[in-house]
């Protein structure tokens, strides 16, 4: 008897990936939050939810994007409960959403933006042994510098569970980079301290340790993911490590600026023009 199961459930499972990128690119592109895609996905399939990603990224690459790191997200427990999550992530970093050399951060490229400090480790080697630890992962780290990572959501309301933000490329956005680059030898990730700082208020506060017990750890949670999805980190490559302190919502207009201990301060300032001006 021919098995018709099989191949049935794997046309159903494209379809599934196919719909439900569709749904996350047409939010951004029309500057609308959609619904949820768990709707589509359930919240238990993370392989699925990473397809949906993988077909989102691909077609921006398609469109002309270029691949630059990866962002690892939900690091912060903090974070976790914003948002309502319960575990880490990760998401791609493409060329075009590096803000660091803008005067302003363009607020009309974004839907429901927060703002959270990182520190951005930039790759000297590439992490694709098998025998993947946190000595190797040190010895990989060129430079680090001070970041601000830019979250958004497709999904409106950010009410979001696992599936949705994975599909949703982590939740990605924007970033911004610091200028101060830090060797490993200089400083100690999970002995930094943030303090962020909205309009002048302080707004989140942490630590190094608060990401997963310490960024590095983190950045070899990412380093062994990534290889087991077959596309491992490379030399040149920017990793954003995930929050040391909440999330900070960042309206058009606003000004925020982190200050971390041994890696110097990142300042970031939104556009007036928002999503409001767009009709």
């Amino acid at each position: 008897m021919t098995d018709i199961g099989e191949p049935t459930a794997v046309a159903q499972r494209a379809a599934v990936v196919a719909e439900a990128a569709a749904r996350l690119a047409g939010a951004a592109r029309d500057h609308k939050p959609c619904a949820p895609v768990r709707d589509l996905l359930g919240t238990s399939d993370i392989g699925l939810a990473y397809a949906v990603q993988q077909r989102v990224i691909g077609d921006r690459i398609t469109a002309g994007a270029r691949v630059v790191g990866r962002k690892i997200g939900l690091t912060n427990e903090s974070v976790q409960r914003q948002v309502g999550v319960d575990r880490p992530d990760f998401g791609v970093l493409l060329d075009d959403m590096d803000v660091s050399g803008l005067p302003e951060v363009p607020s009309e490229r974004l839907l429901q933006p927060r703002v959270e400090a990182e520190i951005a480790f930039v790759l000297a080697a590439d992490l694709d042994d098998d025998d993947l630890d946190l000595e190797r992962v040190r010895a990989a780290v060129g430079h680090a510098v001070a970041a601000l990572e830019i979250v958004d959501s497709r999904v409106a309301d950010w009410d979001i569970a696992i599936t949705d933000t994975v599909a949703d490329n982590a939740s990605s956005g924007l970033f911004v980079l610091g200028g101060e680059r830090v060797g490993l030898k200089e400083f100690e990730p999970r002995d930094v301290t943030m303090r962020l700082y909205a309009d002048g208020e302080l707004a989140s506060e942490g630590t190094g340790a608060a990401c997963l017990g310490d960024p590095l750890a983190a950045l070899l949670w990412l380093a062994r993911t990534a290889r087991e999805f077959g596309d491992p980190l490379r030399a040149g490559q920017v990793v954003l490590s995930g929050a040391l302190g909440p999330l900070v919502p960042t309206p058009p207009g606003s000004t925020v600026r982190a200050e971390m201990s041994g890696l110097g301060t990142v300042t970031a300032t939104f556009s007036t023009k928002g999503l409001e001006e767009d009709g």
